[in-house]
């Protein structure tokens, strides 16, 4: 079960690295997002920083949605999904390998590159240190919910919206309390620890929950 973890994991990042155009697409949708919101609503050091936590959390939540629809679209042209299905191993670990191997390229990157969008707004090193803190550990739930609506909206025409639709209001809560903790930091006399751990507390219900109901998903679509 362990080797055909790695080995869907493996294809998946080699397959996604012969199209970089799908990692630079998100990674460009990011940075120009949160770098319009300072031409649009002014320049000012105290107004950027009241905004970016929601401006950052928010230009991440919609990057994530632009890679969601091929996790498993490709899979489901060429016949390799059906495979999967027939496999012995349990399905729910290899949506597990593909879910990982989308956050590696899509989320992990996002993270990387946060301390610029926290320079572009004035933020300290310690808040920097914290809005990389809250990615790394918020963006993974992003693509773990962002697989069960990939899953469900699997082969209909207009995925992509439907995904959208269907996972927004399940990012919520990771956004209210991402950004609660920038803005936590920022102000520096708030404790970040409720912050820190109702995001693992998310993030363990979702590596729990999320690839079973993304498998039960695959299977309803395919059928």
């Amino acid at each position: 079960m362990f080797d055909s973890f790695l080995a869907l994991l493996k294809r998946d990042l080699l397959l996604a690295l012969r199209r970089r155009s799908d990692i630079f697409t998100v990674l460009f949708f990011f940075i120009i997002v949160v770098s319009i919101f300072p031409l649009g609503i002014s320049f000012e050091k105290a107004v950027l920083q009241k905004i970016a936590p929601g401006v950052v959390w928010v230009a991440a939540l919609l990057a994530s949605t632009l890679a969601l629809e091929r996790i498993f679209a490709n899979d489901y042209a060429d016949g390799t999904l059906e495979q999967m299905l027939l496999t012995p191993q349990p399905l729910s670990v290899l949506v597990f390998a593909k879910t990982l191997a989308h956050w590696l390229l899509t989320g992990l990157p996002l993270v990387l590159i946060a301390p610029l969008a926290g320079l572009q707004y004035h933020l300290s090193a310690s808040t920097i240190g914290t809005l990389m803190l809250v990615l790394l550990i918020g963006t993974p739930i992003l693509s773990m919910i962002g697989a069960i609506g990939a899953a469900l909206t699997l082969g209909l025409r207009g995925g992509g919206i439907l995904v959208s639709l269907l996972v927004l209001p399940l990012y919520i809560p990771v956004l209210v309390y991402g950004s609660g903790a920038i803005e936590a930091a920022m102000q520096g006399d708030v404790s970040l620890q409720p912050y820190y751990l109702l995001l693992l507390a998310f993030l363990l219900l979702a590596l729990v929950f999320t690839p079973l109901a993304t498998a039960a998903s695959l299977r309803i679509s395919v059928e």
